[in-house]
This record gives structure tokens, C-alpha cells and sequence, in this order.
């Protein structure tokens, strides 16, 4: 047997192993629970930029009489 027929017969060996595991994933794996990628300081952070630039956009829209 050469090298080359060892070594496609392990590697089909091996494939042949992973196909029976498949779909069988560990919990340990999966992801529990709510980890947000954010924090809550920052999304405070950007609802305040956002609130706050529209409450002035309002006002300064109010103050120049509608349409500038």
C-alpha cells in the first residue's frame, strides 16, 4: 500500500467518523443567556444625542418661523 492510499484512506476514515457526529452540537457551544454587544450606558448615550438634537432641531425650527 503506498502513502498516498494510506494517507485517503485515513483521511476518508475520519470524514466518514465526522459525518455520523453532525448536528450534534454540544450545549457548551451554544450561547445562553443576553449578552448584548452594546451596553446600556451607550445606548443611554446615543437615545440622549438623539432625543437632544431633535428637541433642539424643534426649537430652532420654531424660533426662525417655520420654513428656513
Amino acid at each position: 500500500m503506498t502513502t498516498s492510499k494510506r494517507l485517503a484512506d485515513r483521511k476518508s476514515a475520519k470524514f466518514q467518523k465526522n459525518i455520523l457526529k453532525r448536528g450534534s452540537v454540544p450545549d457548551t457551544a451554544v450561547k445562553k443567556g443576553n449578552s448584548y454587544p452594546v451596553g446600556p450606558i451607550v445606548i443611554g448615550f446615543f437615545v440622549f444625542v438623539v432625543i437632544g438634537s431633535a428637541l433642539l432641531q424643534i426649537i430652532r425650527t420654531a424660533t426662525s418661523g417655520g420654513m428656513a
